[in-house]
Order: structure tokens, then C-alpha cells, then sequence
């Protein structure tokens, strides 16, 4: 009797350890027969206590060929308010709400916090897009269209540099982002955040950055919005 007891008591602890690992894991590709998990690094968040808190951006990118089905996030603080941007459409799905791509935006809404940091994940599925939509508008109003384009640039940090993107001749800059992160398993410690910079300034049409310290962990990534291609 007291055998067994040892036994169901291990097997309790067994259990309870596979369930901690389950509700800690990520849950981007949940659902999905075929899906391909797709992690960002940590994104610093500005730890301004101002009012009006700034928000920052960033992309992940699916494989060729697989469209965004689901996205989740890991936070360093529970203070940090993330969403992520879709394409007007019904019915919300990937492939239409989401593309190949999918931007993240977060920001710190606490007070105390020394170096907030996310880190996206998005889950890539097989998918060339979604249906047709069907026109609603008459004479001159339009559905929600595609008039932007976002050229984005990602650069691994390994000393001082600059990296830069900009829109295409064609096209003209009407707006820009700019994200720093750090590829660690965990949170990067605050004297880690504080030791990477990236000076941002924008362009004749586009964004730039100089970049320094990060310890070889860091990277930025640029985004220029673009508006009037062909």
C-alpha cells in the first residue's frame, strides 16, 4: 500500500510538471494541423512614465508560401499593452485579416518599470491569401484598400554601424518606426537595454539608424511606410 502511495504521489508530480511546461509554452501555432512557429527577439518598450506613452512596432515574416494563423506574445512585465495590425475584410482569417507578415505593436502603460521588453511570436500556415471581396461602395466611396507599403529592414548588431531603408524611387516616405531588440532565451537584463543605442533619424525618404554596444545580442529593426507605388 505504501508502494503505491510512493507511486501515485510520483506520478502526481510527473504530471504536474508537464502541465506547468504546457500553460508556460507559447500558444501561436494551438489548432493548426500544420503550422511553423515564428519568434521575434525581445523588443525594448520606452519605460516613460509621461501621459501619452509611446507605442513601437515590429514585424515577424512567415516562410515563403505560409500566411499568419495565430500570434501570441511573452511579456517581462504584465504592465505591457500589445496588439497587432489587420486588413479590413470579412470574415476575419488568415490570409485576409493577416498576410505573410504581421506587425506587432506594444507599449508600457505601468510605472516602475526599468526595462519592459515583449517578445512576439506569430504561427505560419500553408495559405495563398484569402477570397475576393466583394465591392460595397457606390460612386466614390471605397473599401479599405492597400495604399501603403511597408519596406522593413532587421540588422544583428554586432558593433558600431548604421543600418538603413528606404522607400523605392516610385514612392514617397509617410511614415517610419524604428525597434530594438535582443536575441537571449530570457528578458534581457536592464544594463543590457542600456548598453545598446540606436541613434534613428529620418531621410530624404527613408529612416536610418547608428547603432552601437548590445554585446553582440542586439538588433533594429526600420520600417519605412510607403505611399504612391506603382
Amino acid at each position: 500500500m505504501r508502494r503505491a502511495l510512493v507511486v501515485a504521489a510520483l506520478a502526481l508530480s510527473v504530471l504536474a510538471a508537464r502541465v506547468d511546461v504546457a500553460s508556460s509554452a507559447t500558444s501561436e501555432c494551438r489548432g493548426f494541423l500544420t503550422c511553423v512557429p515564428v519568434a521575434g527577439p525581445w523588443v525594448v518598450l520606452p519605460a516613460s512614465q509621461i501621459a501619452l506613452r509611446q507605442e513601437v512596432q515590429y514585424q515577424l515574416t512567415c516562410p515563403k508560401g505560409f500566411v499568419v494563423g495565430g500570434v501570441d506574445a511573452e511579456l517581462s512585465d504584465r504592465a505591457i499593452d500589445v496588439w497587432f495590425l489587420g486588413a479590413a475584410g470579412s470574415p476575419v482569417a488568415p490570409g485576409r485579416t493577416t498576410s505573410k507578415t504581421i506587425v506587432f505593436v506594444a507599449r508600457y502603460v505601468g510605472s516602475g518599470g526599468r526595462a519592459p521588453t515583449f517578445r512576439p511570436h506569430a504561427g505560419c500556415i500553408p495559405g495563398g491569401g484569402g477570397g475576393r471581396r466583394t465591392p460595397t461602395a457606390f460612386f466614390a466611396v471605397f473599401p479599405p484598400g492597400k495604399p501603403t507599403v511597408r519596406r522593413v529592414r532587421t540588422v544583428r548588431v554586432r558593433a558600431t554601424g548604421t543600418a538603413a531603408v528606404r522607400c523605392h524611387n516610385d514612392e514617397r516616405l509617410v511614415a517610419a518606426y524604428s525597434a530594438r531588440g535582443f536575441r537571449t532565451a530570457k528578458p534581457p537584463s536592464p544594463q543590457l537595454v542600456a548598453s545598446f543605442s540606436a541613434r534613428t533619424r529620418l531621410t530624404a525618404n527613408g529612416i536610418s539608424a547608428q547603432t552601437s554596444g548590445g554585446n553582440g545580442r542586439a538588433v533594429v529593426q526600420l520600417a519605412a511606410v510607403c505611399a504612391g507605388g506603382r
